[in-house]
């Protein structure tokens, strides 16, 4: 599910993957002007001024004009004459830049299918709504999030996280297109809306292999009954899938749906930007006012809590505590939710009590295997203990579970690959638009520093102290769970080359 490529000339420009090809062999471009070209040919003919041009390529950063001019040629080197002998890349004195070459949109380019797991693999496409209703859109993706989380604690199956189900909303995709790309055999997808006490509820399950429909079925039911449905409906995608089998643990539900809701819009918000924190905590405050027995809302409250101070040296102490309290609240409430558990020993390792920690992460997976945001934090923590190679295996299995995941899987991805010294790949996995410009910037300065890019690797430093002003080497050495000596001091040797503060 990659974005358009532009042909011209003899060039491929592939915006998201980064890659500029010749003939079909690769054009060595930078960062900086695969951005550049990208805003050229994605409005050719059009002039595009200086200012608009910078911000493309150094987004939300101050650079003088003169950087931009050797970027452009820059580009005009590595393109060569255009076959009229001309410049792709044309001067407008005083106003800009524009290319005057014909451009060809080449549409979606195809992600190599990925291997089938060995066992029954399924993704959960989000549900549809029949209007345009903002609240109608919410629920519909509530009852989607709640079903993948339902399936994936069937040990039988294997079943894709939410961000790479999510990646397919408001898109009209051919099933083996959409199950090639998550490397699944089976897709259930379907409507959902819910008005006048009521919700109703079509779903299907398709083998994308074949195109045929394995079961589908129609639920209009009283709204008091929306999570009766959600087990009935995972109960029957297990059963088409594995046959009869055990049911695994119950889930704790909320008892009122209006903190159900508020739940739900405030997940969504988890890995936004930081100004969303506030208006995440005060929903989620409100959802346990409304339901103290609500496992899901203390466990997310506890991140929301916990996510300024790790990073940035944010929260207090105090508030660090109130994190792992909301976090212990959640597992009692609902100790076979493995969401609950992860987020729990997550923080207790970053608490340093690493044998609860370790016992918690054992129990998460347990519960359920496929949840992927389980081993991604895992990774973190097996890095800094100096278990490398484990680390590198547990984000492998993370990004398997969600090919399309959130920013900071490869932030952790970066940081195993920094620690298992394979610098390149640092740069590459870093530098790509998921994860650039975010707080792996740290980890990016530190790649380049020991590549012996210098002047790089401060300019990363310096864009990431921008936003994390208060960062200091030894407050991140302090506050990170680190179990192995060897490890700390070869981030610490990198963050000093990159010229951090100590």
């Amino acid at each position: 599910m990659q974005g358009a490529r532009f042909a011209f000339g003899p060039f491929v420009l592939d915006p998201e993957a980064g890659t500029l090809l010749r003939n079909d062999d690769p054009v060595a471009i930078g960062h900086r002007g695969v951005k550049l070209l990208a805003a050229l040919v994605g409005r050719p003919g059009e002039i595009l001024a200086k200012t608009e041009l910078m911000d493309a390529a150094w987004p939300g950063t101050a650079v003088e004009e003169g950087n931009l001019t050797v970027q452009i040629a820059q580009l005009r080197k590595l393109l060569g004459p255009a076959a009229d002998g001309g410049e792709w890349i044309s001067t407008v004195p005083r106003i800009g830049y524009r290319f005057t070459g014909a451009i060809k949109q080449l549409g979606s380019g195809k992600r190599k299918a990925l291997a089938l797991p060995d066992k029954p693999s399924i993704a959960v496409l989000p549900f549809v709504t029949v209007s345009g209703d903002p609240e109608q859109e919410g629920f519909a993706d509530g009852l989607t999030e709640d079903l993948i989380t339902d399936l994936s604690r069937t040990s039988g199956l294997f079943v894709i996280a939410r961000n790479s189900s999510f990646a397919y909303k408001g898109k009209a995709m051919d099933v083996r297109d959409v199950a090639g790309e998550l490397g699944v055999r089976y897709l259930l997808d379907g409507s959902a809306r819910r008005a006048a006490g009521r919700v109703r509820i079509n779903a299907r399950l398709v083998d994308a292999e074949s195109g045929d429909h394995l079961w589908a079925e129609r639920f209009d039911r009283g709204l008091d009954d929306i999570f009766a449905v959600q087990d009935e409906v995972t109960g029957k995608i297990v059963e088409a899938l594995l046959g009869r089998l055990h049911p695994p643990p119950p889930r704790n539900r909320p008892k009122s749906l209006e903190a159900y809701d508020l739940c739900v819009r405030a997940r969504t918000l988890m890995d936004d930007a930081p100004q969303s924190a506030r208006e995440t905590q005060l929903m989620l405050t409100r959802a346990i006012a409304l339901d103290p027995d609500y496992a899901e809302a203390h466990r997310w409250l506890a991140l929301n809590h916990w996510m300024g101070w790790v990073h940035s040296g944010g929260p207090t102490e105090a508030d660090r505590s109130v994190a792992l309290e909301l976090a212990r609240k959640a597992v009692a409430l609902d100790p076979n939710d493995a969401g609950c558990r992860w987020v729990l020993a997550y923080l207790l390792a970053y608490e340093r009590n690493f044998a609860e920690a370790d016992t918690e992460f054992e129990k998460a997976i347990a519960l359920d295997p496929n949840e992927a945001d389980t081993w991604a934090a895992l990774s973190d923590i097996s890095v800094l203990a100096g278990r490398i190679d484990e680390g590198l295996e547990q984000i492998g299995k993370a990004f398997r579970l969600n090919p399309f995941p959130a920013s900071w899987y490869y932030l952790t991805l970066g940081q195993a690959q920094y620690a298992c010294r394979n610098y390149e790949a640092v740069v590459e996995t870093l530098r790509r638009e998921e994860t650039y410009r975010t707080s792996s910037r740290r980890f990016l300065a530190a790649g380049l520093a020991q590549l012996g890019r210098l002047d790089e690797a401060r300019s990363e430093a310096e864009l990431f102290l921008v936003a994390n002003p208060q960062f200091s080497i030894s407050h991140w050495a302090a506050t990170e769970p680190f179990r192995d000596a060897a490890t700390l001091a070869h981030f610490v040797d990198g963050y000093r080359k990159a010229g951090f503060p100590e």
